[in-house]
C-alpha cells in the first residue's frame, strides 16, 4: 500500500506538470544567455511536458522591467537576480520564499556565501556559481617590458603599472591598469583595500555605515593615488561600458582587476597570452582580503500551482552539479557546491585556481540596496578622480550619503 501511495503521488506530480510553460528572465551577458539557452535545450529534452520561454534585458532597464511587470502579475516565473538586490526586492514583494527541502539543500551543499540568498531566515534564491575577484595581467606587454612575474603587492603593482604605461606626447597609447570605479573597483575600495588595511565597510548588523575611518581615507587616497599619482590609470580610456575589460582584450591595458565571469569573455576576446593573480596585498605576508558575490535564481509570485512545481524543477535543474560543471567551464563563474569547489584539479588550475584560493577569504557585501550602495561609492570615487575632492571630504560625503540608505531601509 505505501509503495502504490509513493507511485500514485509521482504520477499526480507528472500529470500536474503536463503542457506546462514556465518564463525565465535575466539580463543580457552573452556567456550566460548562450549557456541558459543551451541548458534550457537539455532541460526540455529530459521534461518535454514543460516548455521554458528565455527573455532577457539590458541590464540597466533590468531591474525597472521586473518593478514593472511583476506587481502587475505579468513577468518571470523564474528570475535571476544579483544577490545585493535580494532585501529591495523581497520588501517590493517581487520573490517568494523556496521550499524548506531547497533551503536544506543550501545549507548543506552550497558553501558558505550563499546564506546571503537569506532574508529574515528565509531563503528566497539558489545560485549556479560564485564569484571573486582577481588580476588579469597581459603576459606578453610584461615580457616585452621585462616583468618576469604579476605583482604580490600594491608597491609592486604600482611599479609594473609605470613600466607598463606609454605615452606618445600627451597622449597615452597603453596604460597599465585599467581603473573602473564602476566596474569592480567600488568593490576593490570597500571590500578589498579597506579590510586589507584593518577597517570594515559596515556594523555587524549592517545598519551603521563605519568606513569613514582613517582606514577608510587611505583605502580610498591609495586608490585614487593610482591615478592622480602614479599615472597607471586613465578613467575612460578605452571606450565603452566595460572600456576596462574591452580596453585589455584589445592588448591596450596591462592590468584588470576582474571577477571569474569575465574569463569567458576574455578567453574568446583577447589574442595574446594572459594569466590570472590573487589580488595583491599591502606588504608580503599581509592580510588577504576579496569580494565575493554571486547571482542567484528565485520564483516570482507568478509561479503557482503547476506553474511552480515546474519553476522549481528548473531551479533544481539550474543549481545541479551537471549544470555547474558546464556553467564553468561555458561563463568561467566557480562552482557554488562545496563538493565541486574542493576539486584539487580546480584550485590548481592557473586561471580558476587564484579566483577559488580567494574564496576562502572573500566577503560577500551585506548590501541593502545595492544599486544606490554602488552609485555612492562610485561617487566618492569619481569626486576624487574627476573633480579633484579631498579624499577625506569626498569619503566623509559617502558615509552620510550611504548611512541614508541605511537608515531609510530599516526604519
Amino acid at each position: 500500500m505505501k509503495r502504490w501511495a509513493v507511485g500514485a503521488a509521482a504520477l499526480l506530480g507528472l500529470a500536474l506538470a503536463q503542457n506546462v510553460t514556465i518564463t525565465y528572465w535575466q539580463y543580457d551577458f552573452k556567456s550566460k544567455v548562450e549557456a541558459v539557452d543551451e541548458l534550457i535545450k537539455r532541460f526540455q529534452a529530459a521534461n518535454p511536458n514543460i516548455k521554458v520561454v528565455h527573455q532577457t534585458f539590458p541590464y540597466d532597464a533590468y531591474q525597472q522591467k521586473v518593478a514593472s511587470a511583476v506587481p502587475a502579475g505579468q513577468g518571470p516565473d523564474v528570475v535571476n537576480l544579483y544577490y545585493g538586490w535580494l532585501p529591495t526586492w523581497v520588501k517590493a514583494g517581487y520573490l517568494q520564499p523556496l521550499p524548506d527541502s531547497l533551503a536544506k539543500t543550501v545549507d548543506s551543499d552550497f558553501i558558505s556565501m550563499v546564506q546571503a540568498a537569506k532574508v529574515n531566515g528565509k531563503l528566497y534564491g539558489v545560485p549556479t556559481a560564485v564569484r571573486s575577484l582577481a588580476l588579469f595581467y597581459n603576459k606578453d606587454l610584461f615580457k616585452a617590458a621585462g616583468i618576469s612575474a604579476p605583482p604580490k603587492t600594491w608597491g609592486e603593482f604600482v611599479e609594473v603599472g609605470k613600466k607598463l604605461t606609454l605615452k606618445q606626447g600627451d597622449r597615452y597609447t597603453q596604460i597599465g591598469y585599467g581603473i573602473a570605479p564602476d566596474g569592480q573597483d567600488h568593490h576593490l575600495v570597500r571590500e578589498v583595500l579597506l579590510r586589507q588595511l584593518g577597517g570594515r565597510p559596515y556594523s555587524d548588523d549592517v545598519k551603521k555605515v563605519t568606513y569613514n575611518t582613517p582606514e577608510g581615507v587611505k583605502a580610498l587616497t591609495m586608490y585614487t593615488d593610482w591615478v592622480k599619482q602614479a599615472g597607471i590609470g586613465v578613467p575612460n580610456f578605452f571606450p565603452g561600458n566595460n572600456g576596462y575589460r574591452d580596453g585589455f582584450i584589445a592588448g591596450k591595458i596591462g592590468m584588470i582587476i576582474d571577477g571569474s565571469f569575465a574569463i569567458g569573455t576574455i578567453s574568446s576576446g583577447a589574442k595574446f597570452n594572459w594569466g590570472v593573480a590573487e589580488l595583491p596585498t599591502e606588504r608580503p605576508g599581509a592580510r588577504k582580503a576579496n569580494f565575493g558575490s554571486f547571482w542567484l535564481h528565485g520564483l516570482t509570485p507568478q509561479a503557482t500551482g503547476e506553474k511552480r512545481e515546474a519553476a522549481i524543477k528548473f531551479l533544481q535543474f539550474l543549481t545541479s552539479e551537471e549544470t555547474q560543471r558546464y556553467w564553468l567551464e561555458k561563463v568561467g563563474e566557480l562552482p557554488a557546491r562545496k563538493s565541486l569547489i574542493k576539486d584539487p584539479k580546480l584550485s590548481l588550475n592557473p586561471i580558476y585556481g587564484p579566483f577559488v584560493l580567494s574564496l576562502a577569504y572573500a566577503k560577500a557585501t551585506p548590501f541593502v540596496d545595492e544599486t544606490a550602495q554602488r552609485k555612492v561609492m562610485v561617487d566618492a570615487i569619481n569626486r576624487v578622480l574627476l573633480q579633484n575632492a579631498n579624499p577625506a571630504d569626498s569619503l566623509k560625503q559617502a558615509a552620510a550619503e550611504e548611512q541614508k540608505v541605511l537608515d531609510d531601509f530599516w526604519k
